[in-house]
């Protein structure tokens, strides 16, 4: 074994703890570092440390950092809606990457694997390509924070002299998940018939093991300064997904989501967004959720990944079925427990 140590951050996350089991199975020494540590649940068997550490928090990222040659930058604030959208979104993760990248050159860390989102590709070509440019919709804070850390991780690789690679993985789904991802959880509604209608939005379902084996070979052979998608490359609609869901699981008696206008949607979703205001809970669609992705095909140009990482994640349906047995073993036995 090395005596190079491997940091991931945001351990305890469905990228994060899943990475942290792919590296120690590599025989590599592995920092692990989350917000909370008192949930030893998600590293229960691994042997790792475990420090805590926050993006927001310099402090505890430099008590984090010392002696790490290797950082995997996973943790981030993935949600699609907050109260306040610019502070709790945007500013935690972009001045987060900066935060990173301050004290990993403090430290003398020497690689950094970033892991961005293809939230941040141009969407007006497909297949989506990271040679098209970043994303030019600036409606939604999270796709804004993704979009703009993306540029300032590879801007402050360049400044600082770390070698740094990019990663852009789409709806990653399956175990481990000791918390339902927000891809997670979308796949648990299908299985709770929780999809009444078709919202037009597609998915690209990517095993999150796969997305792993990505990051770790992003280290590896990744070029610095270049970003690789790690998705499929057809999306799957929301449809076809609920299908293959109610074929596995007949006695569910699934209903297959109807198409609705998206006028209807729109005024749907606008509703939702004023009981929001009062409730404070998450609508469960939004307006220019709608604007940006109705009808939009989430198909992506996975060419580079293959070739220059070795990149070749399980076809979106087995990645699909495989989650889909997951979550009914296990999270039906946990949230009746």
């Amino acid at each position: 074994m090395s005596n190079e140590i491997s940091l991931v951050t945001g351990a305890n996350g469905h990228l994060g703890n899943n990475l942290v089991r792919l590296l120690l199975s590599e025989n590599q020494k592995v920092r692990a570092t989350a917000r909370n540590i008192n949930n030893k649940e998600p590293f229960k068997g691994l042997d790792c440390e475990i420090v805590q550490a926050d993006n927001t928090d310099r402090e505890s990222l430099k008590k984090a950092f010392n002696g790490i040659t290797n950082l995997y930058a996973v943790g981030a604030n993935f949600s699609m809606w907050a109260k306040n959208p610019k502070v709790e979104i945007y500013d935690n993760n972009v001045n987060g990457t900066q935060n990173v990248f301050d004290i990993a050159k403090e430290c003398g860390i020497k690689n950094i694997v970033y892991v961005s989102s293809v939230a941040s590709l141009d969407f007006t070509k497909l297949p989506a390509n990271v040679d098209n440019g970043y994303n030019k919709d600036r409606r939604n804070w999270y796709y804004n924070s993704k979009n703009d850390s993306d540029k300032l991780a590879i801007e402050l690789g360049k400044t600082y002299g770390i070698r740094t690679v990019l990663i852009l993985p789409s709806a990653m789904i399956g175990s481990e998940a000791y918390k339902l991802s927000y891809s997670n959880n979308l796949v648990y509604q299908i299985l709770n018939g929780e999809i009444p209608v078709d919202t037009n939005v597609t998915l690209n379902w990517v095993d999150v093991k796969d997305v792993a084996f990505g990051a770790y070979k992003a280290m590896l052979k990744g070029k610095n300064g270049e970003r690789y998608i790690l998705s499929n490359k057809q999306h799957t609609t929301l449809q076809e997904s609920v299908k293959i869901a109610s074929e596995l699981y007949p006695e569910l008696k699934l209903k297959t989501p109807k198409k609705v206008p998206k006028c209807l949607l729109y005024s749907v979703a606008g509703l939702m967004e004023f009981t929001s205001k009062i409730s404070g809970k998450e609508p469960q669609l939004q307006r220019h959720y709608l604007d940006m992705f109705y009808g939009l095909k989430q198909d992506y140009d996975i060419t580079k990944s293959k070739e220059e990482l070795g990149f070749n994640p399980k076809p979106s349906k087995e990645a699909l079925i495989d989650a889909l047995d997951y979550l009914e073993k296990d999270w039906k036995i946990k949230k009746t427990a």
